[in-house]
Formats: structure tokens, C-alpha cells, sequence
């Protein structure tokens, strides 16, 4: 393990930004509620059709649990290491501090642009299916595609990047957080409408009946769920409260993980009930199928879907902030002010370039339940399953006695294993479902 310095490096441009910030507990629970809470929740009754009613209910409380006891630990190493004049507000600079190996420092930066990356894309793509949604609704034959939509939505999400620092997040995410729950609450009664309705589709609750493909698809699930559970950015959102931090994210992750209880499992249970192994991976468009009636009112649909909308351009501000700051940590001048011409022509034009290229990607591979599963395997698991684990044992050293140093191994190997074949799936089913698009497609396929 790397020896400290006893004396801080100045802070970079991109850090001297963030610890401006004076947030508090409830600030950093609405942040944590926008980051893990989100419209991905519509995948959950899909993630349920690779794993059945038994283990699809079992595993969302196993991963619920596990990250709730990551996020905790992960908390306490950060506090630890405050209480040693050593305040960390970036996973990256973390990891290397505890781990002491600069090649740690690497490996973290790229799972978490995989992770801030992916999300940000199937933001961007998801809010523009959600728009397509409604123009479809209007004008079923009008002539306008799927990537227009995603234009427009990069256009607004360009403009509202422009918001100098996590911390003015904060009243975007108090909204963010109210809407989840009503989005959430309008899809589970239209769920429930829809299985009692008299178009009820036929329902099956099976599983693959090949062995081979039904373990993939179980992993692919498990995949799902860690995305969904998943947030990569933990030590960004402690960074936004004033210090001492000490104690403040448990309060957060309590107010955060109360939201998570209401929102997931009415979502997984009505979704999975309703449509069975033949729901979608957006939930929302089985109860709008391509033939017949729809299976909801269409107010209740409609409104579902603004509130979806709306919360997916809260969604993409919070996880592009690690981008950000990247960005003005090497562009922007820490003697001048955020909103100095000096410093706010790179941000616009940065931050722009950056909206441009995950809008276009958006637009490129409509792929979201494949896009989610992938990049929960690859990026949530080592981060939010593993590290914060080894992080815990190395830097608070608990005796190797003791149920919590043991706890913690089991948990970093079960999931490094799930890791790993659940990226095989991912990509596999990825592979599996590319024959089914072209380049700019008008669906999102899953």
C-alpha cells in the first residue's frame, strides 16, 4: 500500500470546482436516488424472464443487498481516509491511494467511463424511444425517425450540461427523485390493467428450455440487475458535501435505498406478471404493442412517458459530471472563475463535443436491454461488487478473523465469477441480436 503524503497536492481545476460545493446528506441522497434510480427500472420485468419468479426475486434482494453493504463500506474507507487529511472526491484517485499501484489508477478510470459512458448513451437513446412513443401516438404514419428524436433530446441534454458542477444538480434531483416514483406508480397500474384487461396477452412464466441458453440468459438477468443497482460515481456524489463527510452518505444511502424498495419491486412484480417471458425490455412498450389496442389509458401512458423523459435528462447530467470534470481538470484555469470567458468557452465546447458523440452513438446502435446488460458486466460489478470490498479489507484492515474480512471475500469472488460470465452472456446475446438492426434504426431492439 502507497505511503500518503502528509501534505495534499494543490487541487486541479476540475477538484477545486467540485469542492466548492456545500452540500448535505439529503442533497447527496437526492443524487444517489438519480444515479441508481432511473427508467432502466423498466428492464427489471425483463431481467425476471431469464430468471423466473423464485430466483428473479431473490436475486433483486441479494444485489439490493450487497450494494447497499458496498456503498456502506465504500463510505467509511472515504471517511477513513478524510480523518487522515486525505479527502478523496474521485473512485479513480481512491483506488490508487489505497491500493498504491498506479495501475489501479487506470483500471478504474476506464470501468468508470464504460459505465458513465453507456449510461449517458442509453439516456439519450431511451429518452428518445420515449419521444417516438408520443409523436407514434399522434401521427402513426408521420415521417419522422427514431434518431431525430434522439437529436432533439442531444440538443436540450447540450444545453442543460452547461450547468457548472454536481452540486447545482441538486434541485434537478429532488424533482428527479419525485418523479421516479411517479413514472413507477403510473407503469405498475397500468401493468396491473393490462393483466386484468380483456386484450391480456397470454401469459408464461417458462424458462428457456435449453439448458445452455437458459444460463445465459440467467446471467445476462443477474447483469441487469447490477447495472441497475449499480453507481459508479459514489465518491463523486460524497465530494458534493461540505466537510467533514463523516457519516452524512449512510443518511443519503438510507433516504436513497427507501426510494429503491417502492420503485423496483413494483415495477419487476406488475411488468413480470402482466406480460410473462414475452415482455420487452422497456416495459412501456408492452403495454403499447405494434398490433391491437393499447393495454393502458393513454393518459396514464402518456403522462409515464414525460415523467420517463424528463427524469432521463436528469439521469444524463448526473453521469456525465465524471466526464466533465475530467475535462476541466486538463482545459479549464483554476485562477479564474467557473464563469469566466476563459473557462466557460472550453466547457461549452467540450461538454458539447461530448453530448454529440453519446447522441450519436445513441442514434447509431439501438440496442438499450443488450446495452444495460453489457455494460452492468463489464463496469458495475468490478466497481460497485469488488473494489469497494478490497478497499475496505486494505485500507481498514479488519482482523482476517473476522466475519467481516470473510464476508468480504466471498462477496469479491462470488462476483468477480458473475462478472465474468455475465460479460460473456452480455456480448454473446449482444453478438445474437445484431442481425436484427441496421444502422440508425427507427426500434430499439430487445
Amino acid at each position: 500500500m502507497g505511503e500518503a503524503s502528509p501534505v495534499p497536492p494543490p487541487p486541479d481545476a476540475g477538484a477545486a470546482f467540485v469542492l466548492e460545493s456545500k452540500g448535505n446528506w439529503w442533497h447527496a441522497g437526492f443524487h444517489l436516488t438519480t444515479a441508481i434510480v432511473g427508467p432502466t427500472i423498466l428492464t427489471l420485468p425483463y431481467a425476471f424472464r431469464g430468471l423466473g419468479w423464485g430466483v428473479g426475486l431473490a436475486a433483486l434482494t441479494v444485489v439490493g443487498a450487497v450494494t447497499f453493504y458496498a456503498y456502506t463500506l465504500m463510505s467509511k474507507v472515504l471517511d477513513h481516509c478524510e480523518k487522515q487529511g486525505r479527502r478523496h472526491i474521485r473512485f479513480r484517485e481512491l483506488a490508487a491511494d489505497v491500493l498504491g499501484s498506479g495501475w489501479m489508477f487506470y483500471f478504474v478510470v476506464f470501468f468508470q467511463t464504460a459505465i458513465n459512458t453507456g449510461v449517458s448513451i442509453g439516456c439519450v437513446l431511451l429518452a428518445g424511444e420515449c419521444l417516438k412513443i408520443m409523436y407514434s401516438s399522434l401521427s402513426p404514419h408521420g415521417p419522422l425517425r427514431l434518431y431525430h428524436f434522439i437529436v432533439m433530446v442531444t440538443v436540450v441534454l447540450i444545453l442543460l450540461s452547461q450547468l457548472p458542477s454536481f452540486h447545482s444538480l441538486r434541485h434537478i434531483n429532488l424533482v428527479s427523485l419525485f418523479l421516479s416514483l411517479g413514472y413507477t406508480t403510473l407503469v405498475a397500474a397500468g401493468c396491473i390493467n393490462a393483466g386484468y384487461s380483456r386484450n391480456a396477452p397470454p401469459r408464461n412464466y417458462s424458462l428457456d428450455s435449453s439448458k445452455v441458453q437458459r444460463t445465459f440468459n440467467a446471467f445476462t438477468s443477474i447483469s441487469i440487475l447490477a447495472s441497475l443497482y449499480g453507481n459508479g460515481i459514489l465518491p463523486e456524489i460524497q465530494a458534493t458535501m461540505a466537510p467533514p463527510a463523516t457519516g452524512k452518505m449512510v443518511k443519503g444511502l438510507m433516504l436513497c435505498y427507501s426510494v429503491i424498495i417502492v420503485t423496483f419491486y413494483s415495477a419487476a412484480v406488475s411488468g413480470y406478471w402482466a406480460f410473462g417471458n414475452k415482455v420487452n425490455s422497456n416495459v412501456l412498450n408492452s403495454l403499447l404493442p405494434d398490433s391491437g389496442p393499447s393495454l393502458a389509458p393513454t393518459w396514464l401512458l402518456g403522462l409515464a412517458v414525460v415523467f420517463v423523459l424528463l427524469q432521463l435528462l436528469a439521469i444524463g447530467l448526473v453521469y456525465s459530471q465524471v466526464a466533465y470534470e475530467i475535462i476541466e481538470k486538463n482545459s479549464a484555469d483554476i485562477k479564474k472563475s467557473k464563469f469566466s470567458k476563459r473557462n466557460l468557452v472550453p466547457r461549452l465546447i467540450l461538454r458539447t463535443l461530448y453530448m454529440v458523440f453519446c447522441g450519436f452513438m445513441a442514434a447509431m446502435l439501438p440496442f438499450f436491454g443488450d446495452i444495460v446488460a453489457v455494460v452492468g458486466a463489464i463496469g458495475f460489478i468490478p466497481l460497485d461488487f469488488v473494489l469497494p470490498m478490497l478497499l475496505y479489507n486494505i485500507s481498514i484492515g479488519p482482523s482476517k478473523r473476522s466475519a467481516i474480512h470473510w464476508i468480504n471475500i466471498f462477496i469479491m469472488v462470488v462476483f468477480t465469477g458473475v462478472g465474468i460470465m455475465g460479460a460473456f452472456a452480455s456480448i454473446r446475446k449482444l453478438v445474437l441480436d445484431a442481425h436484427q438492426f441496421k444502422l440508425f434504426s427507427n426500434d430499439v431492439v430487445g
